[in-house]
C-alpha cells in the first residue's frame, strides 16, 4: 500500500519565500516545478516576514520564475502588522515608519501619515526590514520610543537571519535588537512566529487543513505550531539537519524535506518500537537506536533523508534533552540530504 504524501488531504499550501522558493534573485532547484504542480488541485498562497517589498513585487518576481502569482496570493509581514497597528492607534495618525517601499506603502494605503521623524510626534513606530535601514533610521525610532515610553512599537517581524544570495545576512530581528538595547522594551510582533500572518492567509483564502511550508524551525515552523496547522521544513534554507535534530517541542515540523519535490511523494510511516530499555526508530529502510545516552545508526538505508527522519523522530521521543545525549556525527553531517 502506497504511503500518503504530505498533501494528502491538504486544501490550502502556503509557502515561506526566501530559503524556500528562491534564494536572492534565483529560485531554488526543483521549487517552482513543484509548486506548480501541487497548484493543479491544491489553493497556494505566499508568505512572507520580509518588509522590503510590496505584495505585488513579490508577485511579480514569483511570476517571472514561471509561477501563476497574483498580488492577492502574497500575505506580507507589513499586512499583517497594520492590523496590529489599527487597534493601537486613532485612524490616520502620524506613525514613524522604519523600513522600505514594502512597509511604508502600507501604512499609507491604510490611511495613515508617514514620517522619518521622531520630532513629528508620531502616535506609534512601526520597523520592518530594507537594506537600507542603518543607524540614523534606528536612533529615529529609539529617541520616539524614549521621548513616550507608552508610544506603540510594532515590528513586522523578528528573523535574525535572512538568506540572500551571497549567504545568510542579518535580518529584522537584529534590527530590532537594536532599538530594544536602546530603550529596554520590546515590540509587538506581527510576522512568524506569531499567529496572526497565518490567520490572516487562511481568513484570506479559505481552507479547513492547512499546511505551510518553512526553511527556519524559530519562525516558520514555531508559528505554524501556534496557529494549529500541519508544517513542513525543507532543508534549502536557514535551518539543516543539526537544526532539525535539536528541535525543541514547540518547533517540530510534521514533515521534513530535502526539497519541494518530496511533498508529492509518499512519506514513510515513523515507526516506534522499544526493546528492553531501547528505543528503535524506522522510516523506511533507515533504522536509529537509542541506547543508553547513544543515538546510533542501526541500518543506514538508502535515502539520508529518511535517516535524518528517524533519527529526528527517535531524539524527540528520547525523554531527554538532545544535550544529554551523544549523538552520532553521521546523523547530522553537512551535505546533500535525498
Amino acid at each position: 500500500m502506497t504511503e500518503p504524501s504530505p498533501l494528502t488531504g491538504v486544501d490550502l499550501l502556503l509557502f515561506d519565500l526566501d530559503g524556500v522558493v528562491y534564494a536572492g534573485p534565483d529560485p531554488i532547484p526543483f521549487a517552482v516545478e513543484s509548486i506548480n504542480f501541487a497548484a493543479r488541485s491544491i489553493r497556494v498562497g505566499y508568505l512572507t516576514n520580509n518588509a522590503s517589498r510590496t505584495a505585488s513585487s513579490v508577485a511579480d518576481q514569483l511570476s517571472g520564475f514561471g509561477l501563476h502569482a497574483v498580488s492577492d496570493d502574497v500575505v506580507t509581514s507589513p499586512q499583517a502588522a497594520i492590523k496590529l497597528l489599527a487597534d493601537l492607534v486613532p485612524a490616520g495618525s502620524v506613525i514613524l515608519v522604519i523600513g522600505g517601499e514594502g512597509l511604508t506603502s502600507v501604512v499609507r494605503d491604510a490611511g495613515f501619515t508617514v514620517t522619518e521623524s521622531a520630532e513629528d510626534d508620531p502616535a506609534a513606530v512601526i520597523q520592518g526590514f530594507a537594506p537600507e535601514v542603518g543607524w540614523k533610521q534606528l536612533a529615529e525610532a529609539s529617541f520616539a520610543l524614549n521621548d513616550v515610553p507608552a508610544r506603540p512599537w510594532v515590528a513586522t517581524n523578528t528573523d535574525w537571519t535572512i538568506p540572500v544570495a551571497r549567504g545568510i545576512a542579518p535580518g529584522n530581528g537584529t534590527l530590532v535588537a537594536a532599538v530594544h538595547n536602546a530603550v529596554g522594551r520590546l515590540p509587538v510582533v506581527a510576522g512568524k512566529p506569531e499567529a496572526a500572518i497565518f490567520e490572516a492567509a487562511v481568513s484570506r483564502f479559505g481552507g479547513t487543513h492547512p499546511l505551510f511550508v518553512g526553511d527556519r524551525l524559530d519562525t516558520d515552523i514555531l508559528g505554524a505550531n501556534r496557529a494549529g496547522m500541519d508544517s513542513a521544513l525543507v532543508l534549502t534554507g536557514i535551518d539543516r539537519a543539526k537544526q532539525v535534530l535539536a528541535a525543541d517541542a514547540k518547533s517540530r515540523p510534521t514533515f521534513i524535506l530535502s526539497d519541494l519535490r518530496q511533498l508529492s511523494e509518499p512519506y514513510p510511516k515513523v515507526v516506534v518500537k522499544t526493546r528492553g530499555a531501547d528505543l528503535l526508530v524506522s522510516v523506511g529502510k533507515s533504522t536509529v537506536r537509542v541506547s543508553d545516552g547513544s543515538v546510533s545508526v542501526v541500518a543506514r538505508g538508502a535515502r539520508q533523508i529518511d535517516l535524518l527522519r528517524a533519527a529526528a523522530s527517535a531524539i524527540w521521543n528520547a525523554g531527554v534533552s538532545i544535550h544529554a545525549l551523544r549523538v552520532a556525527p553521521e546523523l547530522y553531517a553537512e551535505g546533500s540530504v535525498e
